[in-house]
């Protein structure tokens, strides 16, 4: 982006230099065509990156923001999953103890 504003900058500081010489030469009209021509073609192509750039910045937001929901996703099912293996261990500990109380009662 920045080659293409300097190179423009360049351009328009040449046509300034050019409009005060003397345009009676006929091949400094031909050059003066050219330099128009070709600022005209950078302000296209500038404004095509521009657009370009535009489209994939909001792709990148977009993108970054199904990340972060996915991660946040990632994490709460995490967190599920210790709180249901904790459960399963005090399940695991409580038939233990029932066990064991089933063992004194037998014997």
């Amino acid at each position: 982006m920045n080659y293409i504003t300097e190179k423009e900058k360049k351009l328009n500081s040449v046509l300034e230099r050019l409009k005060n010489l003397n345009l009676k030469n006929p091949e400094i009209n031909i050059n003066l065509k050219e330099l128009k021509n070709k600022k005209n073609q950078l302000e296209i192509e500038k404004k095509d990156l521009e657009e370009k750039y535009n489209v994939l910045k909001e792709d990148y937001e977009l993108l970054s923001n199904k990340i972060e929901i996915i991660q946040n996703n990632k994490e709460v099912e995490k967190r599920k999953q210790i709180e249901f293996s904790e459960k399963i261990d005090e399940l695991n500990q409580e038939t233990d103890t029932l066990l064991e109380e089933i063992d004194k009662w037998q014997t």
